[in-house]
């Protein structure tokens, strides 16, 4: 069976998104997070754990809304 990537979607009370990409391996995070983060606003922080240099991937992704 293939692996599944998955990503966790928090938004706090402010509006503020955050992304978090499970199970997608090397940059394949920033592209599967791309167009989604487009949609949203601006990034203003991105976190890069060290599985993103790794087979499997685990980072997150801070967005700000656009006024």
């Amino acid at each position: 069976m293939a692996n599944k990537d998955e990503l966790e979607i928090t938004i706090d009370k402010e509006g503020n998104v955050q992304i978090k990409v499970i199970g997608g391996d090397g940059s394949s995070c920033v592209d599967l997070t791309k167009d989604l983060e487009e949609a949203l606003g601006l990034v203003v922080d991105r976190r890069l754990t060290e599985e993103y240099y790794a087979e499997q991937v685990d980072a997150e992704t801070h967005l700000e809304q656009n006024d």
